[in-house]
């Protein structure tokens, strides 16, 4: 069988920086706002009292101190609090597929490729700006690529699956050389008002090539020698928001914004459910394929939190790790869901050796877990 291999790699960085302390700030100017226009209701029981956020409580609970995004204008408005973004025209590029062919650029000159050498294009991210047309078309169109191309998501999975995807799609004979790319554009998602969410998501694209052996000319391939993709159904990480929030009775702007239409996480039964079920997905990849974890140099893990990357570690491992066992990026550009594995990947690779091998693993919502054993070539 032939081997598939990942023969290049992109990164996007965003513009904008926005710091904890700013998020902090507003979203404190916001709940002594709420508070005081609210101060009847709160002190006759009708209303909960907002706390106040903390740079320290932000750091603690997810290890993030700052994230990047496409457009920053309007976050810390604390009468707006969401990112201002114009409606582009239809005859215009859409805002993520400028996002996703920046990373390509970059990885199809990694993997010494050129976008006619493209026949699939796959959009993997854990939203889309529009339903239809898929915008990977819009991407293919605009790159010059040829084959066909379409979205997909399994939320912060889709960057493992998406790579999957394409293997299959390779091994097929549907396409021959294959660009996936992950763009996460999750600040207008977020909701600034809710504290116990406000400072988890960027915005980033990442981008990679996949090819069969023969055909690579790139200087710093992985060969995808183990693949290990599962899901099990579960509510505890979601988002109501979706084209029927529009038909819903009684519906307000104030309605809109409440949390359970963004992003919804209950932190706690994700690190008791979700935790142990990567550790027993890695362990028995490993197996299937006669690896022992003394045989992977690097994890290349989702970015989700530090707390949740550390115990995934740490059990696989069978150790406190180094910086390196485990590259950890979300300090600078927070949980950018499908992409932060890429990134990790993306930043983290070039000084492995021939035969070294590491694991690209991605975990969410769904639960989702996807995970791919990497052999430098």
């Amino acid at each position: 069988m032939s081997n598939v291999v990942i023969s290049g790699t992109g990164l996007l960085t965003p513009p904008h920086v926005v710091t904890n302390k700013e998020l902090v700030q507003a979203y404190n100017d916001y709940a002594d706002a709420y508070n005081a226009v609210n101060s009847e209701a709160i002190n006759s029981g009708k209303k909960d009292i907002l706390n106040h956020s903390s740079c320290k409580f932000i750091e603690k609970a997810s290890g993030i101190k700052q994230r990047y995004v496409m457009i920053k204008e309007g976050i810390l408005d604390i009468d707006r609090m969401m990112p201002l973004v114009p409606r582009r025209p239809d005859d215009g590029l859409s805002i993520t597929a400028e996002m996703s062919i920046a990373a390509a650029r970059e990885a199809l000159k990694q993997a010494n490729k050129l976008p006619e050498d493209i026949d699939l294009v796959i959009y993997g991210a854990s939203t889309s700006e529009r339903p239809w047309p898929a915008v990977a078309v819009e991407i293919q169109q605009e790159l010059g690529c040829g084959g066909y191309a379409f979205d997909m998501t399994v939320a912060c999975s889709t960057g493992t699956f998406g790579i999957s995807t394409a293997v299959d799609a390779i091994l097929s004979g549907t396409a021959t050389c294959a660009l996936i790319v992950n763009p996460e554009y999750a600040s207008p998602q977020i909701n600034y008002r809710d504290r116990d969410s406000h400072f988890i998501f960027g915005d980033v694209a990442t981008a990679c090539i996949v090819e069969k052996e023969q055909t690579c000319s790139g200087k710093n391939v992985f060969q995808i020698s183990g693949r290990k993709l599962e899901t099990h159904f579960s509510n505890n990480i979601r988002t109501n928001n979706g084209y029927l929030t529009r038909a819903e009775p009684d519906l307000t702007f104030e309605r809109f914004f409440e949390q359970d239409q963004f992003f919804i996480q209950h932190g706690r039964q994700v690190f008791k459910e979700l935790l142990p079920l990567i550790c027993s997905h890695v362990k028995n990849q490993l197996n299937k394929y006669d690896l022992n974890i003394g045989q992977i140099r690097r994890l290349w893990l989702h970015q989700a939190n530090i707390n949740m990357n550390m115990f995934v570690a740490r059990n696989l491992l069978g150790r406190d790790p180094e910086f390196l066992d485990a590259p950890v990026v979300l300090n600078e550009y927070a949980n950018t869901a499908s992409a932060g594995s890429i990134i990790a990947f993306h930043k983290y690779k070039d000084d492995f050796i021939s035969g070294e091998k590491g694991i690209l693993c991605s975990f969410g919502a769904g639960y989702s877990i996807g995970s791919l054993i990497l052999e430098k070539l």
